[in-house]
């Protein structure tokens, strides 16, 4: 698969901008926003608003995030189709896969909004997954997360001509920024940049992931699926967040900022 990388993200419109009892012609950026279809084998599962940029990184973040493909192996293809009415992910899966088995009553019955992880699930039960404990729980260096909190905004090229998108950041232990992925959702953010790591080979145990969000059960609940043991948000956390970061061995970090971070969760696993 060969990974899809559109540029910009935003789009210039002509606006007036009012200062004081004047009016100023001038030129805004707005980021994109446009329904993205997951289809698994020709079945579609849900529509997600999204900006249309690293639609595969997207698609194939998004199947391990859910759940949809238990590894890589499983997930042989990804199809972009521009729609008139939007964006097409059509996307081939093993036999094996549990998104080879979605039955119509599974389907999202309705779009995911772009703030929104779990619109549309029609049980209770399959709204909150909880993710199976860390098999590799390491430390990480409070002063290498601190480094990588003052790298991030340099990272948001997006939000800095829009000032409307997420951004999810991938830093190593030593708190460089290797990879980062923004959306008008922070569900996508995430999804994004764990389709990159996928491509880049990167192993998510091995460092931190920051996002310029609050730190929501389901952003807990996908990055402990894929492995990811430490998460630093800029804002704040939920009850339902820390108890599965507790319960899956995820070092909880929320109000993130380059001095001054709570340590919700496993605190042992943050040294000086």
């Amino acid at each position: 698969m060969e990974n899809e990388r559109i540029s910009g993200g935003f789009s210039e419109r002509r606006i007036a901008r009012w200062a004081g009892s004047r009016a100023e012609r001038r030129s805004d950026c707005i980021a994109e926003e446009v329904p993205v279809a997951m289809h698994y084998n020709g079945r579609s599962f849900a529509v997600m608003m999204a900006t249309p940029q690293d639609l595969e990184d997207f698609a194939i973040g998004f199947s391990l995030s859910e759940g949809l493909v238990r590894s890589i192996d499983q997930l042989h293809g990804v199809d972009v189709h521009r729609r008139l009415e939007g964006i097409e992910l059509a996307m081939t899966v093993s036999p094996e896969a549990p998104a080879a088995r979605i039955e119509r009553t599974a389907e999202r019955l309705l779009p995911g909004r772009s703030g929104c992880g779990m619109c549309g699930m029609s049980e209770l039960e399959k709204a909150v997954r909880q993710p199976a404990p860390l098999r590799c729980r390491g430390t990480f260096s409070a002063a290498a997360l601190k480094r990588a909190l003052r790298e991030l905004p340099e990272h948001q090229p997006m939000n800095a001509a829009t000032g409307a998108v997420h951004a999810a950041a991938w830093a190593d232990a030593g708190g460089r920024i290797l990879l980062a992925r923004e959306d008008v959702g922070r569900h996508n953010a995430l999804d994004k940049l764990i389709g990159a790591m996928w491509h880049a080979g990167i192993v998510p145990e091995d460092g931190m992931l920051l996002i310029t969000s609050r730190a929501s059960y389901e952003m807990v609940g996908k990055a402990a699926t894929v492995g990811i043991g430490c998460i630093a948000a800029i804002s704040a956390p939920t009850t339902l967040a820390l108890e599965l970061a507790r319960s899956a061995g995820v070092c909880l970090d929320a109000f993130a900022r380059p001095e001054v971070f709570n340590v919700y969760t496993h605190e042992d696993r943050l040294l000086d």
